[in-house]
């Protein structure tokens, strides 16, 4: 592994996406990116008995979807990386726990799914795995029931809320051509004192801001240099932040995407400031920008998955909510 700058990995075997899959829900396949999911369901329970267990087995249709588009199987894998929002990651655990893949669980709320493929890269061009999964996933009702309050309370949502994606993303990484991991970047704590639990975007902007410029200085280029800049999960308020921030720094980006707003279409969805959770910037990349790639649409992007490091516990006691971004540079082979 080589260093560039002070928090960039740069990949110098580049390790390949080899399959990736997006699964989704109703509310998901009601939006603007629905041709580009592998999978929806209608039912928000996935014919399970809870909500928890619906979110588990999207986790187990993306990383088996995933593996399948690889030609791979189960065995071939070396380690799977995954992570979620419940408490101890049990939507990773008890989806992936029959398939028998060694396991290492990630948290970074929704920064997860850069995380992971950040952490599978790793290994693949280090040679300690041949082949490595990463998959991430939320769900609105889960996220609902555990940072904020049950569905059944039908509490008012802030203008400022964002609508927890009922998605998870899987992507499979191995030795080829496609489409390459160059660079990760991995991202520092930023706490502006937000505490506001329906204010995610606000929360995490300061992080995703940090990240591009730590990015930016250690690769020594710029937004232009690439087609599209995608974050995670900012929304309508994030979204504005990172660009005053920017702005400050004397960075402008004006080819700037995020797949909170990406997801749903919110004149006609009710997401007030648009999507949020680990299955929103998942199922945005695994869906609509890696097949952009693959139909040659884009070449070059940096993808920026964002997450607030809050709990129930740490927002009842008062604290101000963390946040983190991780980045990782996709292009595709010519």
């Amino acid at each position: 592994m080589k260093r560039l700058g002070k928090y960039t990995l740069l990949f110098e075997h580049g390790p390949v996406i080899l399959g990736h899959a997006a699964v989704c829900g109703k509310k998901e396949a009601e939006g603007p990116l629905a041709d580009e999911f592998d999978q929806t369901f209608l039912d928000s329970y996935l014919a399970q008995d809870s909500w928890e267990k619906a979110e588990s087995m999207l986790q187990t249709e993306a990383a088996t979807l995933a593996i399948h588009k690889a030609g791979l199987q189960r065995e071939d894998i070396s380690m799977i990386f995954a992570g979620d929002l419940l408490n101890q990651c049990i939507s990773s655990t008890f989806g992936l726990r029959d398939m028998d893949i060694p396991f290492l669980g990630q948290y970074g709320a929704c920064s997860t799914m850069a995380q992971t493929l950040a952490m599978a890269a790793i290994m693949v061009e280090s040679g300690a795995a041949n082949y490595a999964c990463a998959v991430t996933s939320s769900h609105f009702c889960t996220a609902e029931r555990q940072f904020r309050s049950p569905l059944e309370y039908g509490s008012q949502r802030s203008p400022t809320a964002q609508w927890t994606a009922t998605a998870s993303g899987s992507t499979v990484l191995g030795r080829g051509a496609g489409i390459r991991i160059k660079h990760a970047t991995v991202g520092r704590i930023k706490d502006f004192g937000v505490s506001d639990i329906t204010n995610m975007g606000a929360a995490m902007a300061p992080a995703a801001a940090q990240t591009l410029l730590d990015y930016f200085t250690d690769t020594a280029t710029k937004p232009s240099d690439y087609d599209h800049i995608f974050t995670g999960d900012l929304g309508t308020v994030g979204t504005a932040l990172l660009h005053d921030l920017l702005r400050e720094n004397h960075v402008e980006m004006r080819n700037h995407h995020d797949c909170g707003l990406l997801i749903y279409d919110r004149e006609r969805q009710d997401v007030h400031a648009g999507g949020s959770g680990c299955g929103c910037s998942a199922g945005v990349l695994c869906g609509h920008i890696l097949n952009a790639m693959e139909r040659g649409e884009l070449q070059n992007i940096l993808f920026i998955a964002t997450g607030a490091l809050m709990s129930t516990t740490s927002s009842q006691q008062g604290e101000s909510i963390p946040g983190i971004a991780h980045l990782i540079h996709l292009q595709k082979d010519q």
